[in-house]
C-alpha cells in the first residue's frame, strides 16, 4: 500500500497521506513522498490546483515517534551529505515557493507537530468539523520547525501564535476558524465533497492568473529569506533536543506523566 496516494480529477491533483493506522504520522518515506509529489505537481502544466489531505480521520499527527523507518531521501549520496534542511525544512520551501500553484490543505482531522507545519504551509485551508490542531513541540521538549514560526504568525498574528505554541492547547474547528488557522469549516460527512468542489472551482481560473497571484503574494509576505529561516528553526530544535529538559519531556511523554524541568 502506497504511503502517499496521488489522483487527478480534471486540473486538480490530490495528494493524500495514507498511513491511517498511524494517523498519518510522518515516516521518512511518507514525508519525502509528500515533498516529491508536490514537486512533481509543480512541474506538471496539466495540474492547476493541488489538494493535500489525509486518509481516515486524521490529516497528520506529526513525526512518527515510534520510529521513522529507514531514510528514504530521493537525494543523491552527495546531495544527502550536503543537505541540512531535510524533508521538514522543505515543507514551506516546496509548498510556498517552488510550487506556484494554489495548494489547498484539506485538514480532515488532527494536525499536530510537523503535521501542523505541513498544514500551515498550504496556501488555503479547509477544515473538517472534527479537526483538532495542536503544536505538540513543548510536550516533547522541542521548538517549532517546518516553517511554522513563519506561517503561523502570518496567519494569526504574533501574540496569538506565541500563545498557541507555548500554551500547547488543542484548538477545535470553530476556534481554528475564529483565529484564522483555517478559512472554512465543513461538516465531516461533506468534507471530501466540499474539498473537491472548492479545488475544482479554483481550477476554473486561468493557471497564469493563479500562479502570478501566488507569486505576488509570496513576494509581499516574505520579507525574510525563507531558506535561512528554516535553517534557523532546525538549529533551534536541534539545540532544544540536546537539552536535559527535552530528554525529560520525551520520557514523560511516553510515561504519560507531567515532566519535571530543570532549565538545562
Amino acid at each position: 500500500m502506497a504511503v502517499c496516494e496521488i489522483s487527478d480529477s480534471g486540473r486538480v491533483r490530490t495528494i493524500r497521506l495514507n498511513r491511517p493506522e498511524k494517523k498519518n504520522a510522518l515516516s521518512s518515506e511518507l514525508a519525502w513522498a509528500v515533498v516529491t509529489a508536490v514537486e512533481q505537481a509543480a512541474a506538471d502544466d496539466g495540474v492547476w490546483v493541488v489538494a493535500l489531505t489525509g486518509s481516515g480521520d486524521s490529516f497528520c499527527s506529526g513525526l512518527d515517534l515510534s520510529g521513522g523507518g529507514p531514510d528514504t531521501s530521493p537525494l543523491t549520496p552527495q546531495g544527502q551529505f550536503l543537505d541540512d534542511i531535510g524533508w521538514v525544512g522543505r515543507f514551506p520551501l516546496v509548498l510556498r515557493q517552488l510550487c506556484e500553484k494554489p495548494v489547498v490543505g484539506g485538514i480532515n482531522g488532527v494536525a499536530a507537530g510537523a503535521g501542523l507545519s505541513l498544514a500551515m504551509a498550504c496556501d488555503i485551508r479547509l477544515g473538517a468539523r472534527r479537526l483538532r490542531l495542536i503544536a505538540g513541540y513543548p510536550r516533547v521538549g522541542g521548538s517549532p520547525d517546518g516553517g511554522l514560526t513563519w506561517t503561523l504568525p502570518q496567519a494569526i498574528g504574533y501574540e496569538q501564535a506565541m500563545r498557541f505554541l507555548l500554551e500547547n492547547r488543542t484548538v477545535d474547528a470553530e476556534e481554528a476558524l475564529r483565529l484564522g488557522l483555517v478559512g472554512e469549516v465543513v461538516d465531516d460527512e461533506r468534507f471530501g465533497e466540499r474539498l473537491a468542489e472548492y479545488c475544482a472551482a479554483l481550477a476554473e481560473r486561468s493557471p497564469i492568473t493563479s500562479r502570478l497571484t501566488k507569486r505576488g503574494l509570496g513576494k509581499a509576505t516574505t520579507s525574510i529569506d525563507l531558506e535561512v529561516h528554516v535553517r534557523l528553526e532546525l538549529a533551534n530544535i536541534m539545540r532544544a533536543f540536546q537539552s536535559r529538559d527535552a530528554e525529560e519531556a520525551r520520557k514523560a511523554f511516553f510515561e504519560r506523566r507531567s515532566p519535571i524541568f530543570e532549565g538545562r
